[in-house]
């Protein structure tokens, strides 16, 4: 099958951590034998070549002015909640250019002898609406794909509830990250017969258990070997909660006064959570660490005691990435009741799950599992099992080749 997917995010260079699932879901789909070509805005620090893990890329242009380039990337956004007006500015530009990008690439495809069998656009806002009027046109299937933020978006104004619905009403087979994120896309228009929840995966041989990274990335953070470390990880954005768990350090700091609480990503609020660490008292006891390429992530990941993952509906995200990485290196999660994470953590199997927005709650989590390192340890170890029987990114792109053979049947 020959699949043209359009995104407004992938990772700028191999190991960057910018929307990392989809790099993994078009390559999966190449190594299944697909032939993918895959579309992107372009951005100033992308260092890809014409072809990598048998993806076809193509960045096009899109900003009439290099100020302007802000379109894609994680950059679109004001800290995920609300859309920068350099971005309002540029979007008829980039919804132009996107459609463009994906008629040339059909045309081109058509006058070779080899169409296209299906479009995939990832996020229904912005891609939803392009991808459909090239569909339409070229009597193409289309796939919308949901991954949180553009849901976000349409319920936050009519025209661009509306703009959604009208994608959806093109679409063969709708697929979202977690069944949150499915019954939202259903309420705004999405037929809940074409609909379909298919979780994202993790690649268990990445993200793994590794007693070395222990030692290294204490040494690396300049820690003693026997800290107690808990990690935050993600973009510093309003929807990951940093801020919550940094109001629950200090109950944290009350019964483990040697603990040690890490955070490692980007984003806007960076300055914001760091005066707000130096506020509660407890900025001898947080490490922000900046921005981790994925084999760093990993190993950080591996290093820690708990995974912290206090996530808020506030631009909220379909299922985190992350959430699975730490799963799949064996890590004891404490998480919010939030999303797709129910989807994936099982309340006192898998992890343990709290109330959103409760800093008293996740302190008393922590506290338990940093207490008990044998619930800690047997958690990560149902975590990590759930992983390689059923969350694997073999298996994510299995149930992605089952939608794209229902929507070409579809057509």
């Amino acid at each position: 099958m020959r699949i043209l997917m359009l995104a407004s995010s992938y990772p700028k260079y191999s190991g960057e951590t910018t929307a990392p699932f989809i790099e993994e879901i078009a390559a999966g789909a190449a190594a299944r034998g697909h032939l993918v070509s895959l579309l992107a805005p372009f951005h100033p620090d992308v260092r890809r070549e014409h072809e990598e893990r048998g993806v076809r890329l193509r960045f096009f242009g899109y900003a009439p002015h290099p100020a302007l380039n802000v379109w894609g990337y994680a950059q679109s956004l004001l800290s995920d909640t609300q859309l920068k007006s350099r971005t309002l500015a540029v979007a008829p530009f980039a919804a132009l250019a996107s459609l463009r990008a994906v008629v040339l690439e059909l045309e081109a495809a058509a006058a070779a002898g080899a169409p296209f069998d299906l479009i995939q656009a990832h996020w229904v806002l912005p891609n939803g609406p392009p991808a459909a009027l090239a569909a339409l046109a070229y009597r193409t299937p289309l796939v919308i794909s949901l991954h949180g933020s553009d849901i976000y978006l349409a319920e936050q104004h009519f025209s661009l509830a509306a703009a959604a619905a009208l994608a959806f009403r093109s679409a063969a087979t709708v697929t979202a990250c977690s069944s949150d994120l499915h019954l939202r896309g259903i309420r705004i228009g999405a037929r809940p017969q074409d609909s379909r929840v298919i979780p994202y995966g993790v690649n268990p041989r990445q993200f793994r258990p590794d007693p070395a990274a222990r030692a290294s990335v204490r040494a690396e953070l300049e820690l003693p070997d026997d800290t107690a470390l808990v990690l935050g990880l993600g973009r510093l954005v309003a929807k990951k909660g940093f801020g919550v768990l940094l109001d629950a350090w200090p109950q944290i700091c009350v019964a483990h006064p040697q603990a040690r609480l890490v955070i490692v990503g980007y984003g806007d609020l960076r300055a914001q959570l760091e005066q707000q660490a130096r506020n509660l008292g407890i900025a001898e006891q947080v490490v922000f660490a900046g921005q981790l390429e994925r084999s760093r992530a990993a190993a950080y990941m591996a290093a820690a005691d708990i995974f912290a993952l206090p996530i808020v509906r506030d631009g909220v995200d379909g299922l985190p990435n992350v959430l699975l990485e730490a799963m799949g290196s064996g890590r004891a999660v404490v998480a919010s009741r939030v999303a797709g994470v129910p989807d994936v953590i099982d309340d006192g199997v898998h992890g343990l799950i709290v109330p959103e927005r409760d800093p008293r709650s996740l302190a008393a989590a922590i506290n338990r599992l940093l207490a008990d390192p044998a619930l800690a340890g047997q958690l990560g170890t149902a975590a990590r099992r759930r992983i390689e029987q059923e969350l694997t990114w073999e298996r994510t792109c299995e149930r992605y080749e089952q939608a794209y053979l229902a929507a070409t049947r579809r057509r």
